[in-house]
């Protein structure tokens, strides 16, 4: 056997040793832990890929009316607040037919107990620029960010908790203020 044979034959039989000690052990642990069938994964007990038996629930939207509901508060620091209240005879809304803005444009908010509109909706975001009071055009489709609350029961409790640095940021926003925040500019 020359050289070169002997040198492949070792690194061979130590290429076969390190397989060896890797798959033993994760033979083993596939043994100890039953594989799980798609229908045993998450919190769903029929297949992902038949509706026919799984209905979800809906549950019920807020019938609470506008300026009755109690604020809710927000999930985490600058997320958008839901809508605590019933939009029976408010959709669709857009551009030219929006009844968010008839409650909380901030010269009507305070009066009627709404939530106002933040400084961030009168700003261009992509320039920076202030609108002086024009709503920007990128927020009329409120239910882009603000949705209604459904009292349905949790699936899965949720442990978060939310870290808010200032008290007033569990009910208001200070996006514009933060939002460069930590962001270095040449």
């Amino acid at each position: 056997m020359n050289n070169q044979h002997a040198r492949v034959l070792t690194v061979m039989t130590i290429a076969m040793m390190i397989l060896s000690l890797g798959v033993g052990p994760a033979l083993a642990e596939k043994k100890k832990h039953k594989e799980k069938s798609e229908e045993e994964l998450g919190f769903r007990s029929e297949s992902l890929y038949s509706e026919e038996k799984e209905k979800p629930a809906h549950g019920e939207y807020s019938k609470t009316e506008p300026g009755k509901s109690r604020r809710i508060e927000r999930a985490f620091e600058n997320s958008p607040p839901l809508i605590p209240h019933d939009l029976t005879g408010m959709l669709p809304i857009a551009e030219t037919n929006n009844a968010c803005l008839n409650c909380h444009m901030p010269e009507h908010a305070k009066s009627l107990g709404a939530t106002p509109l933040p400084k961030s909706h009168f700003t261009d975001l992509v320039t920076g620029m202030d609108l002086k009071g024009k709503l920007d055009g990128h927020r009329y489709p409120c239910m882009e960010c603000h949705v209604p609350q459904v009292n349905i029961p949790e699936p899965i409790k949720n442990t978060f908790k939310a870290d808010f640095r200032k008290k007033e940021s569990r009910t208001s926003s200070d996006l514009l203020e933060s939002l460069n925040e930590g962001v270095k500019t040449e």
